[in-house]
């Protein structure tokens, strides 16, 4: 459930919007409480008074003989009706009567040849006749009561219990004992299929409203993901409440700064680059006139290395402008065919995987930046051991040699374009320098990253990539050192790799 809490807008919609509902029920039902009681109450009262008069009318004008038979006709689940000759007693006495007649049961309406049927619905409510026990008769005002002759009234209980006594013509008084059975009261079962059906409608409300929200905002996590991995994004739509709305125009003019920032920048790099190629060009043929031999090597070998980095610079900035699309591989096939080609040229090189993992990404350069750590292990390392694995949130493809590691001070120099802990600059013993750098590049631009960690012979260098699966991963996450140290235990004893530039 908690999980549900954090994971659904739509569910979070519900339970406020139900807590809204329960609140104001509880509210109304403790307002209107007393109100509805009061008015049961004035209801009840205005009904007793009414047919009490009439009936008194009734047995005025009809012969004595014939007056018990009214008042059976007249008597109710919920009302019975007698007459009195020897006076009008005490309240507490002809309370306790009244109760009795009342609990007695009502004759149903019989024909010739057959037998009455009687029931009685009525239960004494004790628990709310504390108050009513102690009240006395009391003289109905003129306003109240239709007839011109005095009329008494009590009540029997607390709820709907009253009783009322007329004084008829003939001296003998007519008594009326009024009490409908106990209810079960506000909360009935139509006021709970109220309240269930009132729930069900404002949860649909809710899911809709929530995913009116939820889905611009999966929209933009998903598109700011991809974003993040270096993918064209096709321009949020701009539609909405305005801040939805503003959220996705904010979002589609990042996405274009961000575009005319990476344009810009390459476009510079490779025109520099070019540039470079006409004054090198010409130091070259001026060297070449220099009459000092030993100087003029010197001065060749400086301006090659100088062209050397030009030409990488220039490869790394076209490339890095080239937009690749991005498709869906087998990343086991595509790591493995790497392995082959290069144990096929003859280095020392082997592939481990535990299972075929189907990945989305750009396979040209995901393949050149594995490349990349593989060569460097075989250069510096000697052999390289490259296995894949899944773990809960990410996918690693790990790189291992035999060579004698780097020092902890420069893990993240070795990542700086034309880094080298080889300082020779000599093309036989390394490159430029932009080996790892380039590599990285293309990692982080998946939303992924590399670490470089000694073990107890070598280095393992770890590409992580986000795991595909369930929320968008975030883009360019750091890995830690202690992670790394996880998947080191995780393989099989063996040396580490070598340095890298």
């Amino acid at each position: 459930m908690m999980s549900l809490w954090t994971r659904s807008l739509a569910a979070r919609f519900i339970c406020f919007t139900l807590l809204s509902l329960v609140l104001s029920q509880a509210i109304a039902f403790f307002i209107s409480w007393d109100e509805h009681g009061q008015s049961i109450r004035k209801a009840a009262k205005g009904e007793i008074l009414s047919r009490c008069a009439s009936l008194a009318r009734v047995l005025e004008a009809t012969p004595q003989s014939l007056q018990i038979d009214i008042l059976n006709a007249s008597n109710t689940s919920s009302a019975r009706y007698w007459i009195s000759t020897d006076g009008l007693k005490d309240a507490a006495e002809w309370r306790e009567d009244a109760w009795e007649r009342l609990a007695q049961p009502l004759p149903r309406v019989s024909f010739p040849g057959h037998v009455p049927e009687v029931r009685s619905d009525f239960t004494r409510n004790t628990a709310n006749s504390s108050s009513a026990t102690s009240s006395h008769w009391v003289d109905l005002k003129s306003e109240a009561w239709p007839l011109s002759r005095p009329a008494k009234f009590l009540y029997l209980d607390d709820t709907t219990g009253m009783g009322l006594a007329v004084q008829l013509a003939n001296g003998t008084w007519l008594n009326t004992a009024f009490a409908k059975p106990a209810q079960d009261g506000f909360w009935t079962s139509k006021s709970s299929l109220a309240l269930g059906l009132s729930a069900l409608s404002l949860s649909i409300i809710a899911v809709f409203a929530a995913r009116g929200i939820a889905q611009p905002l999966r929209r933009l996590a998903v598109a700011a993901d991809a974003l993040g991995r270096g993918q064209e994004i096709v321009p949020l739509p701009e539609t909405g409440p305005d801040d939805i709305r503003r959220t996705a125009e904010a979002f589609n003019r990042m996405q274009a700064r961000l575009h005319r920032f990476v344009d810009d920048r390459t476009k510079m790099l490779a025109a520099i680059g070019h540039d470079l190629r006409t004054p090198l060009t010409s130091l070259r043929l001026r060297a070449e006139f220099v009459r000092d031999e030993d100087i003029r090597e010197k001065m060749l070998s400086t301006l090659s290395e100088i062209q050397t980095m030009t030409e990488a610079t220039l490869a790394f900035a076209r490339e890095d402008a080239t937009a690749e699309n991005t498709r869906s591989v087998e990343l086991s096939a595509l790591v493995e065919s790497l392995c082959h080609d290069l144990a096929e040229l003859g280095h020392d090189v082997s592939f481990s995987n535990g299972q075929k993992i189907g990945y989305s990404c750009r396979p040209d350069a995901l393949r050149r930046a594995c490349r990349n750590l593989i060569e460097n292990a075989i250069r510096y390392g000697e052999r390289a051991r490259v296995s894949l694995g899944r773990r809960a949130d990410n996918i690693e493809i790990i790189v291992s040699d035999d060579g004698p590691g780097i020092p902890d001070s420069a893990r993240e120099q070795v990542f700086t374009p034309f880094f080298r802990i080889e300082n020779s600059r000599n093309r036989e013993t390394g490159g430029v320098g932009l080996g790892l750098s380039i590599a990285r590049t293309i990692v982080r631009h998946h939303g992924g990253d590399i670490v470089l960690t000694n073990g107890p012979k070598g280095l393992y260098a770890v590409i992580s990539l986000p795991a595909q699966e369930g929320a968008p991963p975030p883009v360019s996450r750091p890995i830690t050192a202690a992670a790394t140290k996880d998947v080191i235990n995780d393989l099989e004893p063996a040396a580490p790799r070598g340095i890298s530039a």
